[in-house]
Order: structure tokens, then C-alpha cells, then sequence
């Protein structure tokens, strides 16, 4: 069977009461519970009217009974389609009008709002679940009996459905299928050396591929047990380290880990592996992280529409400022804007072939065709370079470059130079309107408290002695934050549109 939860349920032990899950407050969920709630789920759906192939669409905050609503949907060939908990209203109006669901889920407290805007989109049914647990989904779905089996889909199935980040224009709904998902959980589970002997710390969203079908995806398949927090607490995170063998983060969690002085060698002396992903990881974080638990960090790289695509090696040299080789079953090329493969060392896009490639976007057969080349790979608009070992190294993205005088400038080769002057904490660089160069080159640098930082004039002379000169920014602007999104990536339209008048 190609069902994703057919996977997950092969997978799992033969004696069900053993605990797959523990949360932060003690609670123990075993096998035996998540196949009777998931199938409790299927039932509702199927109750409700939900049909294979239909939309749920998910706001709702991390408890292990979402997990029991993602996996239902898997059981009963339903389309699950998480959303970041923090949209606002406007941003939901469009996701439910797109996307056009059979059922929506959310907290009570956005009931009234989201009932409205469901109405609006089509949808009559909208139920609550709340990070406790309650909620009408939960107490519907306790009066049906389970449903004991799963549905037959196919493996070009959609199994779930995620919006873009959308930093370019309009969000498009990624469609990933079953055999999609299942690939790259299987391949993940082999290149990370999943076992059931494992213990994963997973305090990651899962309204994310990172958190849904990374995390969880390797923890089900592996039968290793997770310790669920319902999100990222540095001290709590620190204290259940003393239990796990595994935890992925985003760089934000490195940096907030590097920052408590309880982060020591003894405390993470039984983690076997540190992941991370989602957003670009400083060299400073990877060095810092080392020198403080002796652990390299394996930085890695995926995407919305592709899962992950390459890693560092778990065995092996994880190299600083790369993300690794492409993982088996994924054919990794950096090409030119015509598809063609570069020489090895030359820069260029991204584009990867592979069963973990999403399907196309949601209703969009446009930008689906534009997004892949005539012989099935995926543009995946990163720019990259291959180095003369085999190291797949990020420079950004395509929709980031500059175009400064004429010239192609890179925002991350700029950023790795500024990056390690003492008092910097982090710089994204961009390109505003210039009356004469077409895009002047700015960089916005978040700056660390209490420590100083160099002048303007510093850095400049810094970079002059690294640069060409057309890379060079033309205006620096120090701030004590940057805007991120949820998984922790500095937004960096939000910054060309706070500056978009500043060479005027």
C-alpha cells in the first residue's frame, strides 16, 4: 500500500502499549493510542463527509491529538494542509479561498473569525482543538468507533498539502504525495542512523515540513521515542537533553542554547546527533557549538516543495558553510538559467529529480510548469555552488540577487564577511531602487547588546579588502533585531520595503 500511515503503522512495534511519545508535562502516549485516535479521526471525517482527495485545513497549536488529526487524514486518504499558527486574518482569507476546504480546524479561540472566513471560502464545517487537548474535533471523534483500516490511495496520491513562505508574492499550496513523503522519511531515517534506540527531543512547529515530516517522519519509521514539547524553551530543552540521543532545531535555537551557561559537554552527553536546518546557520554558531559540547551540528537543506535534498554526512567531515552532499534517490545539479549544468565550482541554481520532489502547486498550473525543466527536475530558485569535493554550498536565493551597475551581486557572500566582525550578531544584505546604480547594495545588521560593534567605516574598509568594489554596500544600517518568519529565516522583503525609499 502507498499510504503514508501504511508506512508509519508497518513500522510500528509489535507490542502497542510500548510509549512512542512523552510531553513536557509527563503525559505518555503509546502506539495503541495513536492508532485508535487517528482512527477515531478517519471515522469523524468520513462521518462529516470529508472525501478522499478533500482538504482539512489545520490552525491549531502543537498537542499530540494534532498528530492524531494529521495521521486520521493520512488514514482516510485526506489531504492535510497545516497552517503557521500565527497568520493573521487577511492571510487566512487567501489560504481557505485557495485552497477551498472540506473542514477547517482551529483554536476556539479563533473560532468566530475563522467560521466566518470558512463561510466565505465555502467550507460549513469548522471545529476547535486547543494545545490541551479539547476541543469539539476531540470530543466528536471520541463518539464514533475507530476505523481499523486505511485507505487505498496511489503513490502520486497528495497526502498533504503546505504552503509556500510566499517572501516572493503570493504563497502557492506545495502538493506532496505519499510516495514523496515516504522516500524522504526513508532516506532520512538511513542517512541520520534512525534507530529505535533513539530518543528525539522535538520541540520544532508542525505546521512545518521540518517539524511534520522530518521530525516525526524519522521518529515514527525509526520506532524511536520523541519527548514532544509543545515549542522551543531553552532551559526546558537543556534539562531533557539529559534523556535524548537527537534534537533538530533552527538556528535560532543554536543561538538561544549558546546563550545559557547551563549548555555544557556533560549536559548533552547522551546526543548522538544535532540537526539543523530551516534557515542558514552561522559559521560563529557551528564553531561556538563545537568548542562548548565537542558536537559539529549537521546542517542540511530542504525546502517546502522538496523535503530535504541534501546533507552533511553522519559519519564523516560536516563541513562548516556547506550543506553536504544530495542524499540518495535525489539527483542534485547546479545549473544555469537555461538548465544546463555549470562546471564544478561555478555558481548557479539549484535543481533536483527525485521521488521527494512535490507533485505542483495547488491549482496553479502555470507556475507548476515554469517551476520544472523539460526532463523532470525542479527549479528550485537557491543559488549554489558545488565545491571541489562534492560539498554543496548555499550563496542564496536567486529572487535575493542584486543587480548593482550591471553586476550580479550575491547578498551571502557579503553577509559571511560582516558575519564574523566581533559585535555582529547577524547582517542580511539586499537591494533597494538607486537612482543611478539601478540596485544599491544595503546592508541591515543586527548588532550585539553590550558588545560594540565596528563603525561604518570599519566595515567598510573590511569589505573593500575582501570585495570588489561593486559589492560593497553602499549604506549600512544597524538595528537590534531582524524580521523573521516562523522558522526563524530573516524575511528579507520586509526589509526592501521598509528601505525601498532610502536612495531618493
Amino acid at each position: 500500500m502507498n499510504n503514508l500511515y501504511a508506512a508509519f503503522r508497518a513500522a510500528f512495534p509489535s507490542d502497542l502499549s510500548r510509549t512512542c511519545l512523552e510531553t513536557d508535562k509527563g503525559r505518555a502516549v503509546t502506539y495503541a493510542e495513536i492508532e485508535e485516535q487517528s482512527g477515531r479521526v478517519a471515522a469523524l471525517l468520513a462521518k462529516l463527509g470529508v472525501k478522499a482527495g478533500e482538504r482539512v485545513t489545520v490552525q491549531v497549536d502543537k498537542s499530540p491529538e494534532a498528530l492524531f488529526l494529521y495521521l486520521g487524514c493520512l488514514r482516510a486518504g485526506v489531504i492535510y494542509m497545516p497552517l503557521n499558527s500565527g497568520y493573521t486574518a487577511s492571510e487566512l482569507d487567501y489560504f481557505l479561498s485557495d485552497a477551498k476546504p472540506a473542514l477547517v480546524v482551529s483554536t476556539r479561540k479563533a473560532l468566530e473569525e475563522m467560521t466566518v472566513l470558512a463561510a466565505k471560502a465555502g467550507c460549513k464545517i469548522v471545529l476547535t482543538l486547543d494545545a490541551d487537548g479539547h476541543g469539539t474535533l476531540t470530543d466528536q471523534a471520541q463518539s464514533v468507533a475507530p476505523l481499523t483500516g486505511i485507505a487505498e490511495t496511489k503513490a502520486d496520491d497528495v497526502a498533504a498539502m503546505l504552503y509556500t513562505s510566499g517572501t516572493t508574492g503570493r504563497s502557492k499550496g506545495a502538493m506532496l504525495t505519499h510516495r514523496s513523503l515516504i522516500a524522504n522519511a526513508e532516506t532520512l531515517v538511513q542517512a541520520w542512523g534512525f534507530s529505535e534506540d533513539d530518543v528525539l527531543l522535538h520541540t520544532l512547529p508542525i505546521f512545518h515540513v521540518h517539524g511534520l515530516f522530518v521530525a516525526f517522519g524519522c521518529a515514527l519509521l525509526s520506532r524511536a521515542k520523541m519527548l514532544f514539547h509543545p515549542a522551543f524553551d531553552a532551559d526546558k530543552a537543556l534539562a531533557a537533553m539529559e534523556r535524548a540521543t537527537v534534537f533538530m532545531g533552527v538556528p535560532t535555537y543554536y543561538t538561544r542554547l549558546l546563550a545559557s551557561p547551563a549548555l555544557t559537554k556533560d549536559k548533552v552527553a547522551k546526543v548522538r546527533l544535532f540537526v539543523s536546518g530551516s534557515a542558514p546557520l552561522l559559521a560563529e554558531t557551528f564553531s561556538a557549538f563545537h568548542r562548548r559540547t565537542g558536537h559539529h551540528i549537521l546542517e542540511r537543506y530542504g525546502m517546502t516543495e522538496t523535503g530535504m535534498n541534501t546533507s552533511n554526512p553522519l559519519d564523516g567531515e560536516r563541513r562548516l558553510g556547506t550543506v553536504g552532499f544530495p542524499l540518495p534517490g535525489v539527483e542534485l545539479r547546479v545549473a544555469d538559467d537555461d538548465g544546463c549544468a555549470v562546471p564544478q565550482g561555478e555558481t548557479g541554481i539549484i535543481e533536483v529529480r527525485g521521488d521527494n520532489v512535490l507533485k505542483g502547486y495547488w491549482n496553479n498550473p502555470e507556475k507548476t510548469a515554469a517551476a520544472f525543466r523539460p526532463d523532470g527536475f525542479f527549479i528550485t530558485g537557491d543559488v549554489a555552488r558545488i565545491d571541489k569535493d562534492g560539498y554543496v554550498v548555499i550563496v542564496g536565493r536567486a529572487s535575493d540577487m542584486i543587480i548593482s551597475g550591471g553586476y550580479n551581486v550575491y547578498p551571502k557572500e557579503i553577509e559571511a564577511v560582516i558575519d564574523t566582525l566581533p559585535g555582529v550578531g547577524e547582517s542580511a544584505v539586499i537591494g533597494v531602487p538607486h537612482p543611478d546604480f539601478g540596485e544599491g547594495v544595503v546592508a541591515v545588521i543586527r548588532t550585539l547588546p553590550d558588545k560594540g560593534h565596528p563603525s561604518e567605516a570599519e566595515i567598510v574598509a573590511t569589505l573593500k579588502g575582501q570585495l570588489a568594489g561593486y559589492k560593497v554596500p553602499k549604506k549600512l544600517i544597524f538595528v537590534e533585531d531582524l524580521p523573521r518568519n516562523a522558522m526563524g529565516k530573516v524575511v528579507k522583503a520586509e526589509l526592501r520595503k521598509a528601505n525601498a525609499a532610502l536612495f531618493k
